[in-house]
């Protein structure tokens, strides 16, 4: 059963029995059923071989761009913070909706692919085009991960309670004794519940502690951050003791240096941060354009290469786009399935012709497993919002 959540792709020969097939299939169907010609060029069909080996390597390579689609449009999906509004304003195919790509006659683009090619040229270019957009998503994507990364853990820094966040910019010059031989300033973040016993205990958690040196610098809802005087070398020891009251010492070295420094370096990663997400985002919409249609071109191959060894030649198809409603699913099918039940006696080719190439059967005796209606019928999974 063809899923209710993509846009099928259908191929019959194009003979006598096909005249008028799309105003027919479109007058059975629901309304809200729509459904376009697909253009399928008269391809060169090479040898029974050529096409057999291509009937085996195709749904790998549709796998593999379907996947490529489906990481840009994630990767589009996480720029834009799950914004369905935003998304839809971007994955769109030459600044168009991909309905409307598929389902306003879609024709091959021979300019650029020109069907003078071979089938295994036309894969080769197509697969080479796809592979290269995969490789310039990945190398920028993980560019922007990592400068995101630094800038995230950058702002951490600048979150959270007093007992782990970043010092600079809370405690000043005034707040800490510098330069002195023997005395310095601990800093000591003290959960709120026990302010009271910090200031009952704190000279005498070690000696040569100056005495009612505490003096408070910040608080927040969970701590109060104070800043005492000690003698250095009772600094270890100090540490130890508060680390056995449930009081935080936090490491901390006031530098005018060190606090410009990390200043810039935030500007500098949140301007990066900012560029590289405007690069990609304008990159991920461009690809998801290329590769979509890429992706199009590659299943209109692969209904050929599929009408030819079911109905053999000549090698001429009517193609047709259809964007089934999704609780109609059923019923299209099945005004599908009897509409063209003519070509049964037809689509018994392939086995016919598997029997004609006993070295593939192995491999082909798969594909003949798959799911099998009589006439040809592919899938483009559609883009969810």
């Amino acid at each position: 059963m063809p899923s209710d959540q993509s846009t099928w792709l259908i191929a019959v020969p194009q003979d006598g029995d096909s005249e008028g097939l799309l105003p027919e299939i479109t007058s059975k169907l629901p309304q809200q059923t729509r459904v376009a010609e697909l253009g399928i060029p008269s391809f060169k069909t090479g040898t029974l071989d050529s096409l057999i080996a291509l009937s085996e390597e195709l749904p790998k390579q549709d796998a593999f761009f379907t996947a490529t689609v489906a990481k840009i449009v994630d990767t589009l999906r996480n720029l834009l913070n799950n914004d369905p509004t935003k998304l839809a304003q971007h994955v769109l195919v030459n600044e168009g909706s991909v309905d409307d790509y598929i389902l306003r006659g879609w024709k091959w683009n021979d300019s650029r692919y020109g069907v003078q090619r071979s089938l295994r040229e036309m894969v080769d270019v197509l697969n080479k085009e796809m592979a290269s957009i995969d490789n310039v998503m990945k190398a920028k994507l993980n560019n922007y991960n990592i400068v995101k990364g630094s800038l995230v853990q950058m702002q951490r820094k600048k979150t959270g309670n007093l007992s782990i966040r970043s010092l600079v910019g809370i405690v000043s010059k005034e707040d800490i004794i510098q330069d002195s031989e023997y005395l310095e300033t601990c800093l000591v973040a003290v959960p709120k519940i026990i302010v009271k016993e910090w200031n009952l205990k704190y000279e005498r958690l070690t000696n040569m502690v100056v005495p009612r040196s505490s003096s408070p610098i910040a608080s927040d809802s969970e701590y109060a951050l104070f800043g005492v005087v000690i003698f250095k070398r009772v600094h270890d020891q100090f540490v130890q003791k508060c680390r056995e009251n449930k009081f935080i010492v936090r490491d901390f070295t006031y530098s005018e240096a060190q606090i410009a420094k990390e200043g810039e370096e935030l500007e500098i990663a949140d301007t990066t941060e900012k560029e590289l997400w405007t690069e990609l985002l304008r990159l991920s919409r461009t690809n998801f354009s290329e590769s979509f249609q890429i992706l199009v071109h590659l299943k209109n191959l692969r209904l050929f290469v599929e009408s030819v060894l079911r109905y053999g030649l000549p090698a001429n198809y009517v193609g047709l786009a259809i964007r089934p409603e999704p609780k109609y699913t059923k019923k299209t099918l099945s005004v599908l399935t009897n509409h063209l039940s003519y070509l049964s006696p037809r689509s018994s080719g392939r086995a016919q012709k598997q029997n004609t190439a006993d070295e593939f059967a192995g491999e082909y005796q798969s594909l003949m497993e798959q799911e099998f209606f009589d006439f040809v019928l592919y899938e483009v999974p559609w883009i969810v919002l």
